[in-house]
């Protein structure tokens, strides 16, 4: 049980490093090739911060323990919005009145809906993840158009930065950092996959229960570090957006691409319980981004309590 909890975290850690490499080396070799920054944003950045996620729901359908892959989405956008905002929160607080962000959390919001229907419709399997890629295409459409918008009206007149762009960085450490993505990608998620799964036999839980929280927590955790950061920077847009942004990968492009690997079953304990939790976690939002509220430390105390309180319901 403790080799199998230490394996877990090493495949979590082999993944979070070799998502980040990947990130890094394909912004690099993608700007070198001539690829405008705007598109390596709205693409390379996005994909390769969820490659991580995407390995994992691969590998556990491929292991026969698809309620890890559900069960990492639907507890990883829990988790997000009363772990990822509610620590930060409570650190320093957001600014959230200050973030533009009412589109894109509607967008988020249809995400959801859809995703709950098509669960209710399920088990998910390739026919679901094409209207779910269709979803994920018309977002990426928009966002571009949006942001093409912005550049063109002279609102921004210093290059746009992109995450893990080092202009300076050599050929040699852009093959580098693709390799070790390519190579620790599978590996960390094998190693998580297949430790989670022990675990979850030894702890007589079902693998939707790890899925929902130890995966889901420990693949929140970069998003988390994130948005602790520009919390403490004052960039509540970076904060909000982040996870807004994750959300919706999360549902339309992890399961999209994950149904052609295999048929994901939906569980009745997710359906009666989890998929509102989640829905409830993307509404309790409404107040930060339509009215103009700010997250302070009681919001964040309380987002992580209510977290907290999810946690033993789900693991009771």
């Amino acid at each position: 049980m403790i080799f199998d909890v230490g394996l877990a975290l090493l495949g979590l850690v082999i993944l979070l490093l070799a998502g980040d490499a990947l990130v890094k080396g394909a912004v690099n070799l993608a700007l070198r090739l001539g690829v405008p920054a705007l598109l390596v944003s709205l693409t390379i950045v996005a994909f390769g911060t969820s490659a991580p996620e995407l390995l994992i729901s691969i590998q556990s359908v491929l292991e026969g323990a698809p309620g890890i892959a559900i069960g990492n989405v639907v507890g990883s956008n829990i988790a997000n919005v009363l772990l990822v905002l509610g620590i930060p929160a409570l650190i320093a607080g957001i600014s959230s009145s200050e973030c533009e962000t009412r589109k894109t959390y509607l967008l988020m919001l249809g995400a959801s809906i859809l995703f709950i229907v098509l669960a209710f419709t399920g088990p998910m399997f390739w026919v679901h993840g094409l209207i779910l890629l269709a979803a994920l295409g018309y977002v990426l459409y928009d966002a571009f158009i949006t942001a093409k918008a912005h550049r063109d009206s002279g609102k921004e007149a210093e290059e746009e930065e992109v995450e893990g762009a080092d202009p300076s960085v050599e050929s040699w450490k852009i093959g580098l950092f693709l390799l070790l993505g390519l190579i620790g990608l599978p590996l960390g998620a094998d190693l998580l996959v297949e430790s989670s799964i022990r675990i979850a036999r030894a702890l007589h839980v079902s693998d939707t229960v790890i899925g929902l929280t130890l995966v889901a927590i420990g693949t929140s955790m970069p998003e988390l570090a994130t948005t602790v950061m520009a919390s403490l920077r004052r960039q509540a847009d970076v904060a909000l957006g982040n996870v807004i942004g994750s959300n919706m990968f999360n549902l339309l492009a992890i399961i999209g691409v994950t149904t052609f690997v295999g048929a994901i079953p939906v569980p009745g304990s997710v359906l009666a319980f989890d998929l509102w939790v989640m829905l409830a976690s993307a509404v309790i939002l409404v107040p930060f981004v339509f009215w103009g509220r700010d997250m302070g430390r009681g919001v964040g105390l309380a987002f992580s309590a209510l977290y907290a309180i999810y946690l033993v319901v789900v693991i009771m």
